[in-house]
């Protein structure tokens, strides 16, 4: 579902480039009044397929603080780096209304993210249109959409190669065949799943309890090495596409797509380390929304972003209800859908090759296992890296094994213990720790 959510991202980073660059430029761009109340972006890719359509609701945002660096860092103690936040658009009412009379309702699972109340598929020759009542009372109503046609995925496989900026890797490719009705548009997201091993796990680690960094006249606390009770080697995470990529047969004089990629990845990226899976969704599109589409990745891939990016220039197919003019982002649309995965190793296109680099620096560390009391009344300079139990208290590292010069030897304070930085050993930071239903070994 993240990878549906492509138009608020876009959106929001043109609007944040816009707003960085007011102070010196002479474009004559609209901002937003800070009395105004923000614009509802409506978000709903409608599908032929049976299953829990979504919708999704938010506000666009003047903040300056959003798409925050939330790159893991493994010398910050867990909770520390800001997360991004959404806007969201709750306690609407929100329907799809279909000519044939039939008339389905929505109810809000997450907040800004409404679920139908039953599983349906669009058919095609029937327009819909989708209703949305807001708390405050204001309703809105997208232009009617309809499934123009629909095409299957007839194989998608991946091949090295080499970009065109020249970095190798590999290369995935899909090729479809148009089914019935008018197929021309076509819109591609992905979902990509990849195994993670974390390189410098053990079996063991470090309990720390009964900590009192200011007891005197020294620290107390309880330090156990034991065996790990939860299985944090082998993770899995998984990622949803944020670009858009599209594809049109129109005035081509074959109708079905060969050999469209629709994702490069270099052969150094980690995320290919071990297995790999990628998990393709066509949607066949109506002009309209293709349009909608190239429109926003023209302005978001545009060097002269800010000479062209006006109010109103991307069109959005939604409007109020009662005829008010208001600026309302996103896009609502039906679409007929197929899907893919694929799973591939390292090894399948590189063998016997070294594997990409791990993305953290995992070295090995040894410090003194305690520390000087914070409460001491007189407290010393102390040359030596945070302690054993400090960093442990933290939740920043992970046991690998008792010191050992050779495996250290740039330990100017060596302990006890070696360590890594927890995410060397322990997956859970990285990923998930539970194999995903689908994956196949």
């Amino acid at each position: 579902m993240e990878g549906e959510k492509i138009i608020y991202r876009s959106f929001m980073g043109l609007m944040l480039i816009i707003m960085a660059t007011a102070c010196v430029t002479e474009l004559e761009i609209e901002s937003f009044d800070q009395k105004e109340q923000p614009s509802l972006v409506v978000e709903a890719i409608l599908s032929d397929e049976l299953k829990t359509q979504v919708v999704y609701l938010s506000r666009s945002d003047s903040r300056l603080d959003l798409e925050t660096d939330t790159v893991y860092n493994p010398y910050l103690p867990l909770g520390i780096n800001p997360l991004d936040s959404v806007t969201v658009e709750s306690n609407a009412m929100v329907k799809v209304v279909a000519t044939n009379g039939t008339t389905v309702e929505f109810a809000e699972g997450e907040k800004g993210t409404y679920l139908s109340n039953q599983p349906f598929a669009l058919q095609m020759g029937v327009e819909y249109k989708l209703e949305i009542s807001t708390e405050s009372g204001i309703e809105y109503v997208s232009d009617p959409i309809k499934v123009q046609g629909t095409s299957q995925i007839s194989n998608l496989y991946a091949e090295r190669a080499i970009s065109d900026t020249g970095v190798e890797g590999v290369a995935i490719f899909i090729d479809s065949e148009p089914d019935q009705g008018s197929s021309e548009y076509y819109r591609y997201t992905f979902e990509e799943t990849y195994k993670i091993i974390a390189p410098y796990w053990v079996e063991s680690d470090f309990v720390l309890t009964n900590y009192d960094p200011c007891a005197l006249p020294v620290p107390t606390y309880d330090l156990e090495i034991s065996i790990r009770e939860v299985q944090n080697r082998v993770c899995y995470n998984t990622v949803s596409s944020n670009v858009i990529i599209q594809s049109s047969t129109l005035g081509s004089p074959v109708s079905k797509i060969s050999r469209k990629m629709v994702r490069f990845i270099g052969r150094d990226n980690f995320i290919i380390s071990h297995r790999y899976s990628i998990l393709v969704k066509q949607y066949v599109q109506e002009s309209e929304a293709f349009s909608f589409y190239e429109t926003l990745k023209s302005f978001s891939q545009s060097d002269n972003i800010f000479s062209q990016v006006q109010p109103g220039a991307i069109y959005a197919n939604v409007h109020r209800k009662d005829g008010i003019d208001e600026n309302v982002l996103g896009y609502v649309e039906a679409v007929g859908a197929s899907e893919s995965r694929l799973f591939f190793n390292y090894d399948d296109f590189f063998p016997g090759e070294a594997l990409p680099d791990y993305p953290f620096n995992c070295n090995l560390v040894s410090t003194p296992e305690s520390h000087t009391s914070y409460c001491t009344s007189d407290p010393i300079g102390n040359p030596c890296p945070l302690s054993v139990i400090e960093q442990v208290n933290q939740g920043t590292i992970s046991y690998y094994g008792p010191y050992d010069e050779l495996l250290a030897p740039n330990s100017s304070c060596p302990g006890p213990y070696l360590f890594t930085p927890r995410v060397c050993g322990d997956c859970t930071l990285l990923g998930k720790n539970v194999e995903p239903d689908f994956w196949m070994e």
